[in-house]
């Protein structure tokens, strides 16, 4: 049984599996589980996952809490979920095909004619997403979809999170917080523009995307009778709009004041900031206009490959470990790697193995290893992959400070933040204090404060995530080591330059 408390649910499907969690209303956790589910890669730059392994992951983490617990004495849900994982599906949202994962390069035509053309209508649209779209968009990915697929009458093109709100509730809609930074949605202008889709070659979207956008907060639906009886949830439960994992991790965070930078550590680094004003710059992601909370505007950087490094790492090195036992590898790799000074002893690695987010905003690029000698090892290696994450947040927390955000806080949260040899280059690094926070899993903890502000134990989003999280852990530079990671990530950056034509080259098709 549950605390003598009112308690809310919160569900976080991301890249490598789903995370549930169930949390009293002033954010003490309950209990909380996950699986995972697998991840294709039919081609270069292709990558795929099936929509039934989600439902099928939700149907066997519930299982097992009801084992525990009494599911019916949840009040709310929310829910949160990767962005631009688009899935084409029938009108009664049977897919089609394969979910088309956020990480998919194969729209790279599209979003290139899209950002080359100069129509006013398209520039005004694109001012609002950093200049460009990028190939992981949902309107790039549509528009691949419209010239690749055979889309019928009634066929629906969502994403995961829409989809996932149909299991449950039987309603379509898009999520404010996915609209507004992934479909072009400008709310100033009026939500989405239609000269602007016409001149992109979209002027039928209207027929494939879900007519209602919801703010994160607003009630999507309530649980269907076949849903509450597939997951031991009773019928009626109300479901609140989440919105994109890592940006609902900002409120798992608390990170909802100007200057506060959110940063998302888990296969790829997510780096959001809130500002009181609309800031354009080219290497940043938006303004987007109450993304996630009202009267304020969402700057986001990233970079696609970080925890996915690590994992690869594990498959390459340790293919013979079962997977019970990867902890105790992890430990060693740690344990040796932090003996290891500073630059790994002359190894420079750009994290840029499935493409570069921001600054350069360039999906062509790719990873690469400088400096190796024969008396390199395998943990050289493995803390090199830890600093090139480091150099790349460092690159985007600069790109933030020039374009006017001062950044004087970062909130780190994710599966990255139990890792303290990480945390600490991280710190080192930047140069700056990074906070964590007692539950890691910040994608279930803000859906969980979505769900207590929708039931009205909060007036505003702000006050619930103020008031429901939980400091931890604290790093603090070293400034010895950060004296050092200036000259590397100095090399870091001109390696970028160096590097970056010749990737080109070798991923040219």
């Amino acid at each position: 049984m549950f605390a003598d408390k009112p308690c809310v649910m919160g569900i976080d499907f991301g890249t490598q599996g789903l995370k549930a969690g169930i949390f009293t209303t002033d954010g003490k956790l309950v209990w909380k589980s996950e699986r995972s589910y697998p991840t294709v890669y039919p081609q270069v730059g292709r990558a795929e996952q099936e929509p039934l392994d989600w439902w099928q992951a939700l149907r066997e983490v519930l299982k097992s809490a009801s084992d525990n617990i009494d599911l019916r004495q949840i009040d709310g849900i929310a829910v949160c979920a990767t962005s631009s994982t688009v899935l084409h599906t029938d009108a009664q949202g049977v897919p089609r095909r394969p979910a088309i994962l956020w990480m998919d390069q194969r729209a790279v035509a599209e979003m290139e004619e899209i950002n080359a053309n100069r129509q006013q209508d398209v520039q005004e649209v694109l001012q609002y997403a950093g200049g460009k779209v990028s190939e992981e968009w949902m309107t790039a990915k549509t528009l691949w979809l419209k010239r690749h697929a055979e889309l019928k009458p009634g066929d629906k093109i969502v994403e995961q999170l829409d989809w996932l709100h149909y299991q449950l509730t039987g309603v379509w809609a898009a999520s404010m917080c996915n609209a507004v930074c992934k479909w072009n949605y400008v709310k100033s202008g009026g939500g989405f523009s239609p000269d602007y889709f016409a001149a992109i070659g979209l002027s039928d979207y209207a027929a494939y995307w879900p007519d209602r956008v919801v703010p994160v907060g607003g009630q999507v639906g309530t649980l269907t009778d076949k849903a509450a009886q597939e997951l031991g949830l009773p019928a009626g439960t109300p479901v609140f709009q989440g919105g994109i994992d890592a940006h609902i991790g900002m409120l798992g965070v608390g990170a909802v004041d100007t200057g506060v930078m959110s940063l998302v550590m888990g296969s790829s680094f997510v780096h959001l900031v809130h500002a009181d004003r609309p800031v354009f710059h080219p290497g940043l992601w938006g303004p987007y206009q109450d993304a996630i909370l009202p009267q304020s505007w969402l700057i986001e950087g990233g970079q696609l490959t970080c925890g996915s490094l690590t994992t690869w790492f594990l498959q390459q090195f340790y293919p013979h470990v079962p997977e019970g036992q990867r902890d105790e590898v992890y430990a060693e790799l740690l344990r040796e790697a932090g003996k290891l000074p500073p630059g790994s002893e002359g190894i420079v690695i750009m994290d840029s193995w499935q493409g570069n987010r921001t600054p350069y905003r360039d999906p062509l690029a790719t990873g690469a290893v400088v400096g190796l000698t024969l008396a390199h090892n395998r943990y050289h290696l493995f803390r090199g992959m830890l600093e090139s994450t480091a150099y790349g947040t460092r690159n985007i927390i600069e790109t933030f400070q020039e374009s006017g955000l001062a950044i004087h806080r970062i909130i780190a949260c994710g599966g990255g933040t139990k890792n303290p040899l990480w945390m600490q280059i991280l710190s080192d690094v930047t140069g700056l204090v990074i906070e964590t926070l007692e539950e890691t899993e910040a994608g279930i903890k803000g859906c969980a404060m979505i769900a207590s502000y929708g039931l009205g134990h909060y007036g505003e989003l702000s006050a619930a995530a103020k008031a429901m999280v939980e400091p931890g852990s604290i790093y603090t530079p070293q400034q010895s080591n950060k004296q050092l990671y200036d000259k590397y990530f100095d090399m870091y950056l001109e390696l970028h330059k160096a590097l970056l034509p010749v990737m080109h080259n070798l991923t040219a098709k």
